[in-house]
């Protein structure tokens, strides 16, 4: 069974108690990679060398074993471990074997896509930096290797527990080019990178990662300036300019500076080949090497197919996909994405929970069992984010009776029908309105402000419900903010009317 993602209350608000709760999550481990692992440590013929590229499969793995090395044995020695093989040297393999007991393993396909993800993404940045760097740098290859696998990792956690947050912040920040401070602090009230930073540190991950963020933050005038040098097409050119300030090319030819141009790489790559912030990363990854752009986009081409090879998985999007596309043609945005359409197992479920809806005389007790029936056959249709308002007697406010994919506190909300013009529409009779990026400017104004906030969705279905000649409910459903599957716009039309014929037999059963 797929491992649930626990999600407080409230979302987090300052950096202390993000740390605090993202610290406290143990990610999942590939079943597969938990069997071999454990093997091998039983095995008094496997070196430690042997066992630190077996745990490479599990980026997880890598991340707890560095955590438990680095955070609670041998503080002492001053400088974390920037090795997986120091690390378990560190550790020992006795309490490698009790840590990997703590650690829920799962079979693939069970562990979160968001995280399976991101997890590659990590695994795609270390194989461009080994490919792009560590021979160059042969003495420095496992501080490369270990440095780019983890950059991301302090995400890794939030993916987990947070999925939906990490995707809004992609479609808002990414694909629609909002703001990124203004939407980090509306969504996480932190800044990610401080985020990253701080978990990193407390983790004690190795240098190079603290590194990379601290230059994201602090020293971005001076990734401008390399920047803006490495535009520069005549290459004599740039190393005169280079010469020119010797303290920005002591500072840019730092290795340290390899795990976050490989990071840079991997992660614009997950949006397109041809977008504007691949070719940053690849000019500054060529003022690096002083080589020219089309080496340096021919080995990073190669590096990923390399990576598709090794890392590659069902239901991933890895870029070296987008290698064989038309070369103008960009991934999809997340935003454009339809949903896949309900499995079979879940359409069955939706049909029996419409079947349980349809019975007569009514077989629910009170409204709440009602309406948490209806709940879960919109969900088991396809729809990710929805919520059931019920109308008062006095057809004057609409309260939250029943959420799903949405945050808590939703569950509390509460809306005057009088200060919205298109809930009196919806609520004067039973009505449909589907959203869509065509009329969506026209028609999401009219929302309460505090239900556009809980559905950022330029796809969004609202349908009031009447029983005995009045209307009693209103029903808002999305899939996730992605354009709505055909098949499940019918499915909630046919389970409205299920919930509609439901509520009147509850309110005629006494008769």
């Amino acid at each position: 069974m797929p491992i649930e993602t626990i999600v407080p209350e409230q979302t987090p608000k300052t950096l202390d108690a993000w740390v605090k709760l993202l610290d406290s999550v143990r990610l999942p481990i590939p079943q597969t990679s938990y069997e071999q692992v454990k093997t091998a440590i039983a095995d008094s013929r496997r070196s430690l060398r042997d066992i630190a590229e077996l745990m490479q499969d599990s980026p997880a793995l890598v991340l707890s074993v560095m955590r438990e090395a680095n955070h609670h044995t041998n503080t002492s020695l001053g400088e974390p471990a920037e090795s997986l093989e120091i690390a378990l040297n560190r550790l020992g393999l006795a309490r490698t074997a009790e840590l990997l007991e703590r650690l829920p393993a799962l079979a693939e396909d069970d562990i979160a896509l968001t995280l399976r993800q991101l997890q590659m993404v990590s695994q795609h940045a270390s194989q461009q930096a080994n490919g792009l760097f560590a021979s160059r740098l042969a003495r420095l290859w496992q501080e490369i290797h270990w440095g780019s696998l983890l950059f991301l990792s302090p995400l890794w956690p939030l993916a987990l527990t947070f999925p939906k947050l990490l995707e809004a912040w992609e479609l808002r920040v990414v694909h629609k080019g909002e703001s990124a401070t203004q939407v980090e602090l509306e969504l996480f009230g932190v800044r990610v990178l401080s985020l990253c930073k701080a978990l990193a540190e407390h983790w004690r991950l190795p240098e190079w990662v603290t590194r990379g963020y601290h230059l994201l933050q602090d020293e971005r005038r001076l990734l401008a300036k390399a920047l803006l040098i490495a535009r520069d097409p005549n290459s004599l050119h740039q190393q005169q300019q280079l010469d020119d300030q010797p303290n920005l090319r002591r500072w840019f030819n730092q290795p340290a500076n390899t795990v976050l141009l490989a990071n840079g790489l991997a992660l614009a790559a997950q949006v397109g080949w041809t977008n504007p912030h691949v070719r940053r990363w690849q000019l500054l990854t060529s003022l690096y090497l002083q080589t020219s752009l089309d080496d340096v986009q021919q080995w990073v081409h190669q590096q990923a197919v390399t990576s598709a090879r090794h890392h590659a998985n069902h239901g991933l999007f890895h870029p070296a996909e987008a290698l064989l596309w038309p070369w103008n043609q960009r991934r999809l945005d997340k935003g454009q994405m339809a949903p896949p359409p309900p499995s079979a197992q879940a359409l069955g479920a939706w049909r029996k929970r419409c079947a349980e809806l349809l019975v007569e005389p009514s077989p629910f007790s009170n409204a709440i069992h009602l309406t948490t029936l209806a709940r879960e056959a919109l969900v088991a249709c396809g729809m990710q984010r929805l919520m059931l308002l019920m109308a008062d007697k006095t057809l004057t406010q609409l309260r939250a009776h029943q959420i799903a994919g949405l945050p808590a506190e939703a569950a509390s909300l509460v809306l005057p029908i009088e200060q919205s013009k298109l809930l009196q529409r919806l609520m004067s009779s039973a009505a449909q309105l589907r959203l869509t990026p065509e009329n969506h400017t026209q028609f999401a104004a009219l929302l309460p402000a505090h239900l556009r906030s809980l559905f950022r969705s330029e796809h969004l279905l609202l349908r009031s419900l009447s029983s005995n000649g009045r209307v009693v409910m209103l029903l808002v459903a999305d899939q996730g903010g992605k354009p709505l599957a055909d098949i499940s716009v019918q499915a909630f039309g046919k389970t409205a009317q299920c919930i509609e014929r439901a509520l009147t037999a509850f309110s005629n059963r006494s008769a």
